[in-house]
């Protein structure tokens, strides 16, 4: 049966009737915020988004990145990237760290006024002078210009350090106004591959906010709650995709389904 829909899956679905928390990942409610509908199917529902490629060379590059800040984080020293970018840091040694940084686990908090438990899986964390923590994202990329936050796209970005900003204040730690991407530009201005890709690397500063969290998860609540779905986003690819097969699959347009097999 297709990932987009296993009826036995209906445990880990939103019941308005349950009192049991309800666990909400980062990710997802990052879906509400694109697309309340799509949000709606997939955890009311149970119906998901079609999954994205696996993105391999990316998940080998923050495996990797996890490996060497780990080494000076055994060494409470800054990495070399740190001290090039003056940031006066370093990594940061909790025994909660690896749980922190592990999908489906994360940082957790109870969020008594909507009853979800919410999650967040960070890439790595580092401490200031005083003490504060500075969330920190990996990204891996490859183009011609400069790596910047500026597209619009970038958005769900800052979003996602914002909410991990969020969860480890709700823990009681105390977190710097700022995250930090670190951005790997592969380049492209080489003679040849010769085996290896080489990148420029580039810490990107990101100062926030963690307004929109609360509201969002109350509007998130409500979504769950409604006995009919929310419209769909008007920019949501999915929906515009399930909007043209509808119309192309009318009755005026289809009489049947042709078996290729037979």
């Amino acid at each position: 049966m297709s990932d987009y829909y296993r009826p036995q899956r209906q445990r880990q679905l939103f019941n308005p009737d349950s009192v049991e928390p309800f666990r909400l990942s980062r990710s997802k409610v990052d879906l509400f915020l694109k697309c309340p509908f799509c949000f709606y199917l997939d955890r009311r529902l149970g119906v998901g988004t079609p999954p994205g490629f696996p993105l391999n060379l990316n998940s080998a590059v923050d495996f990797l990145l996890k490996k060497e800040f780990d080494h000076y984080r055994s060494l409470g020293q800054p990495h070399p990237w740190m001290v090039e970018h003056k940031i006066a840091a370093v990594p940061f040694v909790h025994p909660d760290l690896d749980r922190w940084r592990e999908n489906f686990e994360g940082i957790r908090w109870h969020h008594t006024p909507t009853n979800f438990i919410l999650t967040g899986a960070v890439d790595d964390i580092w401490v200031n002078l005083a003490g504060e923590l500075l969330v920190v994202d990996y990204k891996a990329t490859s183009k011609d210009e400069e790596v910047t936050l500026d597209a619009e796209w970038q958005n769900g970005y800052k979003r996602q350090v914002e909410f991990y900003q969020w969860l480890l204040e709700r823990n009681g730690h105390a977190v710097a106004p700022a995250a930090y991407f670190v951005y790997l530009n592969g380049r492209r201005d080489r003679e040849a591959l010769d085996g290896r890709l080489e990148f420029r690397v580039k810490i990107i500063s990101h100062a926030g906010s963690r307004d929109w969290i609360e509201v969002t998860l109350g509007a998130a609540r409500r979504c769950l709650e409604a006995a009919v779905p929310p419209a769909a986003a008007a920019d949501c690819d999915f929906c515009a995709y399930r909007r043209a097969v509808g119309v192309a699959l009318s009755p005026a347009k289809s009489s049947g389904q042709l078996d290729l097999w037979s």
